[in-house]
């Protein structure tokens, strides 16, 4: 089982909020997750990212893959180097 740190997206159309999840590479982009880690919502200025520490690095430890867009969020949350 492949599992994915990724982007799941909210939001009415053309306003895109996301949540960041822990879910199986298999189910479809919105579908079934296994946790819900934080949210990143692009529209502010500056955009707000709000992703539990904890959670990220004790999943990352359990070797779960970031996909790039997560990567570069996490990075700039301070939870990556």
């Amino acid at each position: 089982m492949a599992v994915k740190m990724r982007l799941r997206r909210m939001g009415a159309k053309k306003s895109p909020f996301y949540r960041v999840v822990v879910a199986d590479s298999r189910y479809p982009r919105d579908g079934r997750f296994i946790e819900e880690i934080g949210t990143y919502d692009p529209l502010k200025e500056p955009a707000a990212i709000q992703i539990d520490a904890e959670k990220a690095s004790k999943w990352i430890k359990n070797g779960a893959q970031p996909t790039d867009t997560v990567k570069s969020l996490l990075k700039k949350a301070g939870i990556l180097q």
